[in-house]
């Protein structure tokens, strides 16, 4: 397998800009959950001077991943909703602070091209940590109903099919990762999307809804991943 230069971060900063899409859920209890619902990497030329152009620009490729992580806005945002107010969400997006994993994403658009990516997620639920935020999730399900913390969530299914809108023949790749408490909301995923989809992604041996995460703890690992998805682009252009 050829193996690719992995690109330091300060480079990958110079090549593409980020901006996402913030907000704030009132739940009936009162308690206000803090999510992202899109994320949009691209390069300049995709935007010019509006980067709120990139909402309805047709992205190469739209990642679904786990959660925004650690993710933040670069300037102060104030859009809250209630729960019930969720299917009228609007987006506008900001300049935003990528986490690490997001540069893995950019070593791949930088590989193979790509102009500009959506980011997706099982879940809007902003949280650094995982096991927090699969804890957090759980709850907010169980003990408040609260299921449009997804995208995938039946309330959300006309925003979905705008998010997913992207190029001709452009993959959605799946990368959330391989725990086995995601799977209520990998499930909902694979179930909301066309049939007829170009998917890629790591799948887990045995499994049929764990991908690979395109951060694991190890940089060699991370190489790994970078490695093996271009090979899979590779592959299937050969195929086609």
């Amino acid at each position: 397998m050829k193996e690719y230069p992995f690109i330091p971060a300060k480079d990958l900063k110079q090549q593409f800009q980020i901006f996402g899409h913030f907000y704030s859920v009132e739940l009936v209890s009162g308690e206000l959950v803090e999510c992202r619902s899109v994320l949009e990497i691209a390069t300049d030329d995709c935007f010019a001077s509006d980067h709120n152009k990139l909402c309805t620009h047709r992205p190469d490729a739209v990642f679904i991943m786990m959660n925004p992580g650690s993710s933040k806005p670069l300037v102060d945002v104030s859009q809250r909703i209630t729960a019930d107010a969720i299917d009228r969400l609007h987006v506008s997006l900001v300049p935003t602070r990528p986490d690490t994993t997001q540069y893995q994403v950019m070593r791949l658009m930088h590989f193979l091209q790509w102009r500009h990516v959506r980011v997706l997620n099982l879940s809007d639920l902003r949280c650094s940590k995982s096991p927090e935020f699969i804890r957090q999730f759980e709850r907010l399900e169980a003990e408040a109903q609260f299921l449009s913390h997804s995208i995938f969530a039946d309330d959300r299914t006309d925003e979905l099919a705008i998010k997913l809108r992207r190029r001709q023949r452009a993959p959605v790749v799946l990368a959330w990762g391989v725990s086995d408490r995601l799977t209520p909301l990998a499930d909902r995923c694979l179930a909301r999307l066309p049939r007829r989809s170009r998917t890629a992604g790591l799948l887990e041996d045995g499994s049929v809804s764990r991908y690979r995460h395109p951060l694991p703890s190890l940089q060699k690992q991370q190489r790994q991943w970078i490695n093996e998805m271009l090979q899979q682009f590779k592959q299937d252009a050969v195929k086609r």
